[in-house]
């Protein structure tokens, strides 16, 4: 009996995590123009998010990437509290890498992927490898971010990369009006073990048909 109860239970709350979601992703708004794959924004699933990430694989050899920043509110000057940040990105061979477990955007993004919750410092922070350009070298190695509003707004911005980087075109050096108001090319420095970047973004900044 006791464990019939407990069955119903877990059953009632994994129907309201996902009908929580569903209601979310339905109040949501994408901005700025189509994003393929920015629906993976709200795939955290019942993970309590925090202002500091860790990335699946940053234990495992390689060099070591902390990135952090400040997000604000619109006027540049309020930090923005409850913004989600969802990033994903290669693993050092330049390719998403899956187990073939994955659901959702997963499928395509790979397993190397996290969410961050500001809190009310808009400060944000996640761990990971650095990753690898693509095989084809096609691109430089790239971190794709897309941002989640408490308000329901979403959308892309541009990609971080790394200065340095020789695949590196005028399009990533100086984007004409970067969304965010921040290129993503990071001037890494060396602290101890890590490569440490900093980028902010200004919410809403150069984003098409944001309010």
């Amino acid at each position: 009996m006791e464990r019939m109860l407990y069955v119903l239970i877990s059953l009632i709350c994994i129907s309201s995590c996902t009908q929580a979601q569903s209601t979310k992703e339905a109040e949501a708004r994408l901005v700025g123009g189509s994003c393929e794959g920015c629906e993976a924004v709200f795939e955290f699933g019942d993970k309590k998010l925090s202002a500091v990430d860790t990335l699946p694989g940053f234990n495992t050899p390689g060099a070591k990437l902390k990135v952090t920043g400040t997000i604000y509110m619109p006027d540049g000057k309020t930090p923005a509290k409850d913004v989600v940040l969802y990033i994903y990105h290669t693993d050092q061979s330049g390719v998403y890498p899956t187990t073939g477990a994955e659901t959702g955007w997963a499928k395509r993004h790979g397993y190397i992927r996290g969410w961050i919750k500001t809190g009310s410092d808009g400060t944000y922070t996640f761990y990971t490898l650095m990753p690898g350009t693509y095989p084809d070298r096609s691109s430089p190695a790239h971190i794709h971010p897309t941002i989640l509003e408490p308000n329901g707004k979403y959308y892309w911005l541009e990609s971080y990369h790394f200065k340095g980087d020789p695949l590196l075109t005028q399009t990533e050096i100086k984007p004409a009006s970067p969304r965010g108001g921040s290129t993503g090319l990071l001037t890494l420095r060396k602290e101890g073990d890590l490569l440490v970047g900093n980028r902010d973004f200004v919410l809403g900044k150069n984003v098409p048909d944001y309010k």
